[in-house]
């Protein structure tokens, strides 16, 4: 392991302080990614910036939404009473992500930098990755890609993005507030994470030393209507095949609103812009609903191992949206 220094952040200042010091700066929060990368030498930061002490709440915002601070833990918002009720897909998204234990040590900041779980990624002795070496190539294409994505990846990399909660945010429009010693700013989660293109190492849009303090998850009836279903290997601990986050509003048979996301398909949370925009103002039917999913997976590009994953995402969104307009009937 390389050797680094290491500081605990007494508040934002002090932590965007310390990260503006050095390049090789990372910040850590509950550790459950970042620290296994270290034992594996994929991250060889030069100093870490504890941030796991600062502010943890989760407050209303004047028009009913929240704000939910980055160093608040996965179970506290999973378990939040705010959340079960007006943001359901985000608890359950949340609670299906891990086990108990990784749960109540991860943050929310962490959990949307965490990085992939390619085995050749974390392969840093035998295979070749773009993500982690700039310009080695990618194995993961012509080797065993069962788990990787059939959209929005490209010739130098077809790794997809772990995170359940990301993929929740990402249907409830959630904005993400960052700091840096030159300011503050804010973010949509869905222009948080980049697609591969040929830069995979480039994963986010965060600048150099930039942190996320917090996410906004604004208020709307709609989000109230949510769900999402995983389907994985097995039943605990195991990331996405295909993962749906949705959110349906009915109005007499009609689709008034709607909004779909995609995990385990992707290099980032893939929102369905072409399939929510098929669906509103149309009939609220499986058969439409069906059409719209694959208006959306029109461009899908399979790999030799994954073209199940176009027909699991497929029937996975229509019964997500069956579920949804059923209890709204």
């Amino acid at each position: 392991m390389t050797p680094f220094t290491y500081a605990r952040a007494a508040d934002v200042a002090d932590a965007v302080r310390h990260a503006a010091a050095g390049a090789g700066t990372k910040f850590l929060g509950g550790g459950t990614n970042l620290v296994d990368l270290m034992r594996e030498t994929v991250e060889r930061p030069t100093a870490l910036v504890d941030v796991s002490g600062l502010s943890a709440a989760i407050a209303e915002d004047d028009d009913g939404g929240l704000r939910i601070d980055a160093a608040v833990r996965n179970t506290a918002i999973a378990e939040h009473r705010a959340v079960r009720e007006r943001y359901p897909v985000l608890s359950r998204a949340i609670l299906a992500g891990a086990s108990a234990q990784i749960r109540n040590m991860a943050t929310l900041g962490g959990n949307l930098l965490q990085r992939t779980r390619c085995t050749y990624f974390f392969d840093n002795e035998g295979s070749r990755c773009n993500k982690r070496s700039p310009g080695q190539g990618c194995d993961a294409i012509g080797g065993f890609n069962r788990n990787h994505a059939i959209l929005g990846a490209s010739s130098a990399c077809v790794a997809t993005h772990p995170s359940d909660m990301a993929v929740a945010l990402a249907a409830l429009d959630a904005i993400v507030h960052l700091s840096a010693a030159t300011g503050e700013r804010s973010v949509s989660i869905n222009a948080l994470h980049r697609l591969p293109e040929d830069r995979p190492d480039i994963e986010t849009a965060l600048a150099a030393g930039e942190l996320i303090t917090g996410v906004e998850l604004p208020a709307r009836e709609l989000y109230a209507h949510s769900t999402y279903r995983k389907v994985r290997d097995r039943s605990s601990y195991a990331f996405a095949l295909v993962s749906v986050a949705a959110a349906l509003a009915v109005t007499d048979g009609v689709v008034s609103d709607v909004r779909i996301a995609l995990g385990g398909v992707a290099p980032k949370p893939w929102r369905a812009w072409k399939a929510e925009g098929a669906l509103r103002g149309g009939p609220a039917t499986s058969d439409a609903f069906l059409a719209a999913i694959d208006a959306e997976l029109a461009d899908a590009s399979p790999l030799s191992h994954n073209a199940f994953k176009v027909d699991l995402a497929r029937r996975t969104v229509v019964a997500v949206l069956d579920e949804l307009n059923g209890a709204s009937a």
